[in-house]
């Protein structure tokens, strides 16, 4: 089967630039994609997983609304535990998207405790399986993607804070850009392979700078004064906790990485806030989704006060100078 490639979505960058983000750093929590039906939601997601199966064979795992606990995170044959001493467990679903995709189509409308298994999985990487006494852990490290319609429910704002970045998408009010996605939509029902090969070189030029983002992500340095501009930041939208902290700060180094550079700069940190903060902030029910210009204008000018500020005495004399920077451990 051929999916729409990557590279041939038209619009949609914020959309495209969360997905890649995720994809270089899954740490960062994955993404959580709202808007109507119809705004290439899925199409998006499948672009993005074919494009990381040629980067390391990665694989797209879709969980169904309706599957079980078992079907998730596995199931141990207590039977044969108790009779055989043997530890017989079956994979499930977030076995298989090890080093993948995992992909939740209408995630509003699963089960809340399905999602909290899903997100801590996310975040620790690894997945816990109890049964009676009985336990067996393994890795899970996946790009994990939500998709929902908000007119069909709203998730939980404890889930929803739990996400790394949302992303709300809407159908184009330009006519030329409405003209050219339906132009290339007929194009690629007429003729998949033809279609998905004249982008076959963009897309390949994706993967390339995928796997370099991934190689060098760990080598990026995240300076005090750009860290100290993420907190000023977070604190000038009221967020709860200090999860947007961290989120915003591993989204800025992934961008680093993305635009190939090996320190965070204030521009990371501004393409972070913008995906990480809009579902954290306080905001009134009909107030907009989103992250209003010139408030992040505002918190960013705020911050430069905080980010040139020299640094408070270091209170642990043996590690890293104080303003000196530090790497972002990838498990951060």
């Amino acid at each position: 089967m051929v999916n729409y490639p990557f590279s041939a979505i038209v619009g949609h960058d914020r959309l495209r630039l969360a997905l890649l983000l995720c994809a270089i750093r899954p740490e960062i929590g994955g993404v959580l994609i709202r808007g109507e039906k119809g705004t290439a939601k899925s199409t998006a997601v499948r672009a993005l997983a074919q494009v990381l199966a040629e980067v390391d064979g990665a694989p797209l795992v879709e969980l169904p609304i309706g599957a079980t606990e078992d079907r998730v995170i596995g199931s141990l044959d207590l039977q044969k535990v108790l009779s055989d001493g043997q530890h017989a467990f079956s994979p499930g679903l977030l076995a298989r998207a090890h080093r993948g995709v995992l992909y939740v189509d209408e995630v509003n409308l699963l089960h809340d405790h399905l999602v909290d298994v899903l997100l801590d999985a996310a975040a620790m990487g690894r997945v816990y399986v109890e049964r009676d006494g009985v336990s067996h852990s393994y890795e899970s490290r996946f790009v994990l993607i939500g998709t929902m319609n908000p007119e069909e429910g709203e998730l939980r704002p404890q889930l929803l804070d739990r996400f790394g970045l949302t992303v709300d998408v809407h159908a184009a009010r330009d006519v030329e850009t409405r003209v050219e996605v339906v132009r290339r939509r007929l194009a690629f029902e007429a003729d998949p392979a033809g279609f998905a090969a004249r982008y076959a070189d963009a897309d390949a030029e994706l993967t390339r700078r995928i796997a370099a983002a991934r190689a060098a992500v760990s080598s990026v340095t995240l300076p005090d004064n750009e860290l100290r501009r993420i907190a000023a930041v977070c604190a000038a939208f009221d967020v709860d906790g200090m999860r947007a902290d961290l989120v915003v700060a591993r989204t800025a180094v992934a961008h680093a990485a993305w635009r190939g550079a090996d320190t965070v700069a204030e521009d990371d940190i501004r393409v972070a806030a913008e995906l990480a903060l809009p579902h954290r902030r306080r905001r009134d029910p009909f107030d907009d989704p989103g992250l209003d210009p010139d408030h992040l204008d505002q918190a960013l000018e705020q911050a430069r006060e905080h980010a040139d500020a020299p640094p408070d005495p270091d209170p642990d004399p043996d590690g890293d100078p104080p303003g000196g920077g530090a790497r972002l451990p990838a498990t951060v």
